[in-house]
């Protein structure tokens, strides 16, 4: 089954459309399941990474994680204050067994990123920049989660910097939109790093399911308007990682209730330490505050999602230093 679309929610909406119509149940670990197997979702323009919706706008949440897994954690502590669903997948020890992270900054003691960007600018045809997250040791290790990504390769093709991205399982109304932001920043990173442009984004899944609990939640998403053309803005050319390891830094500071100067920062990613403050004022109901960052956006593309920050705050909830493409940052 292949879906093909520009924008995020273009997919959603015949993927939730398939799936609803499906009327294939089954009942895995987590629950009765409406389920489409052998599913290839192609976004063609993956810089349209975030809905536009009301109920599937989740940009804080989607940056909160995407850092979660560029700061390589698995620390329940940091993921949490962003996405509390998170403690029921912990182990005893407030570890994330199946945390992206740590897999692709040190799977078996390999920077997997490192690897993907040198071999790419060695051999820029090459067909192994492969990174690996899902391992043979998973299915018996016991844990309270696995990996639901496999696989992740990268291909660089006239300039253009593709991503193929493997999944067992994926939960198409809470997990997927969490999981085509986080990849095609990944993306996009990617491309920057070996002077490309971001090409298509390709997400194929084993099982593509929909929770029952999640069933009319769909619905209602399918009867909201959206704008299907409007796009993240596009990351600045040249060496991204001295400014994701400042973001990582902000992202720090933020959730241990600090501030942080954006001095010197591109208009880019200036605007996403902005989303981080406007996120970690929220947690404590500070609407003016929240108004006051909105005015500095350099981007309109956010107002969005900060007039829904404005409009509802939510309640506070409750980091390990990380050493990212190091070398190469200074």
């Amino acid at each position: 089954m292949y879906f093909s679309a520009t924008t995020v929610d273009d997919l959603f909406r015949r993927v939730f459309s398939t799936l609803l119509d499906a009327k294939n149940w089954v009942t895995p670990t987590r629950g009765d399941s409406l389920e489409i197997t052998g599913v290839m979702l192609r976004l063609t323009n993956p810089r349209a990474r975030l809905s536009r919706t009301e109920m599937r706008g989740k940009i804080f949440s989607c940056l909160g994680e995407f850092l979660w897994y560029m700061r390589g954690s698995n620390e329940l502590s940091v993921i949490s204050y962003y996405l509390p669903k998170y403690e029921q997948d912990a182990e005893k020890d407030g570890t994330l067994y199946g945390a992206y992270g740590p897999r692709l900054f040190g799977m078996r003691g390999v920077n997997q990123i490192i690897n993907v960007v040198e071999r790419l600018r060695s051999s820029p045809n090459s067909r192994r920049a492969v990174i690996e997250l899902f391992s043979a040791e998973d299915l018996q290790s016991g844990a309270q989660e696995i990996p639901c990504t496999c696989v992740l390769q990268v291909v660089l093709r006239k300039r253009r910097l593709h991503m193929i991205v493997y999944m067992r399982s994926n939960d198409a109304f809470k997990g997927l939109p969490h999981d085509i932001f986080s990849f095609t920043m990944l993306q996009e990173l990617i491309a920057r790093s070996v002077n490309a442009e971001i090409g298509s984004y390709k997400h194929v899944v084993g099982s593509l399911h929909l929770y029952r609990d999640d069933v009319a939640s769909a619905k209602s998403y399918l009867q909201e308007g959206w704008q299907s053309t409007t796009a993240m803005p596009k990351m600045p050319s040249g060496d991204p990682w001295k400014y994701m390891v400042r973001l990582l830094e902000a992202e720090e500071k933020f959730r241990q209730g600090s501030d942080y100067d954006l001095e010197d920062l591109p208009d880019y990613w200036g605007d996403l330490v902005r989303l981080l403050k406007v996120f970690s004022l929220g947690k404590n109901k500070k609407t003016r505050e929240i108004a006051a960052v909105k005015r500095q956006m350099k981007e309109k593309f956010y107002n969005l999602y900060v007039e829904k920050r404005l409009r509802r705050p939510v309640k506070s909830t409750q980091s390990p230093q990380f050493d990212l493409l190091a070398a190469k940052a200074n």
